[in-house]
């Protein structure tokens, strides 16, 4: 990068900011390449391919060319599916019924976007007819040539014979769409009930916020209701008392009853 590339003659691509395509510059020296990438502002002059003459180098900011890298690699492991190898085993002498039963799982192996490694078994003698084991399995790249293709030829592994089948990027592509519109579908779903539950804890806060005034203006009127019948039957019984009191003292002389009379 920049003063650290050793070649004197460079063949230098950049980036336009507007279509975000790459724009050519030509063949300039490293001296030249160097300047031009300080009048671009300040970007790096950074060697991406040096297997060919001139070699090509890319002028842009060292910072955005690493997480394109990054993001490129990132996006090339999604789509390679190197761990999820499926076989498929058959005999060299396999039967018709059987051949299309082995074909149809390979197939609905690649077009889950796995690799599939499709296996003829030899026993004892048999692998003096490894040539038929080489057409049966060319014959089976031939007939799932449209969701496939093969990696490289057969080859012998040990007694048997087997080819790697890798499924082809329109195959990959529309398993990754898939997979981003289930993976859509349940973001949304996961929005919308969490969207639901808070829509419930917001009315029953409501609701518990609302019933407790609602005891409270009842309390009070109950306990108004009761201070007035209470204070009548107060005031009632104070006058019986006196009454009664009055009573007592005077008994039922003649003198009480030229008093009140």
């Amino acid at each position: 990068m920049n003063e650290e590339i050793r070649y004197d003659s460079l063949r230098c691509v950049t980036v336009d900011e507007d279509s975000g395509k790459d724009l050519p510059l030509g063949i300039l020296s490293k001296a030249e390449a160097i300047s031009k990438a300080k009048e671009l502002g300040g970007l790096d002059v950074i060697l991406v391919n040096d297997q060919t003459d001139p070699p090509v180098c890319r002028i842009l900011e060292y910072s955005k060319f690493r997480f394109m890298k990054q993001k490129k690699a990132k996006e090339k492991k999604k789509n390679v599916k190197g761990a999820e190898l499926k076989e498929v085993k058959m005999s060299y002498k396999i039967g018709v019924h059987d051949y299309g039963v082995r074909k149809k799982n390979a197939e609905k192996f690649i077009m889950q976007g796995s690799r599939v490694k499709c296996t003829v078994l030899f026993r004892g003698r048999e692998v003096q007819h490894d040539k038929l084991g080489f057409d049966l399995l060319e014959r089976l790249a031939d007939e799932l040539e449209g969701v496939c293709s093969m990696e490289g030829r057969p080859k012998k592994d040990g007694r048997n014979l087997s080819c790697i089948l890798n499924p082809k990027q329109n195959v990959i592509k529309t398993v990754n769409d898939k997979k981003r519109a289930d993976e859509k579908q349940k973001k949304s779903k996961r929005k919308a009930a969490l969207e639901e539950k808070a829509e419930a804890r917001a009315a029953l806060a409501e609701e518990e916020e609302q019933e407790p005034k609602g005891d409270a203006e009842e309390i009070d009127m109950i306990l108004k209701t009761l201070t007035v019948d209470g204070d009548d039957d107060d005031m009632d019984d104070d006058d019986d008392d006196v009454s009664l009191s009055l009573d007592d003292l005077l008994g039922d002389s003649d003198l009480g009853s030229d008093l009140f009379s």
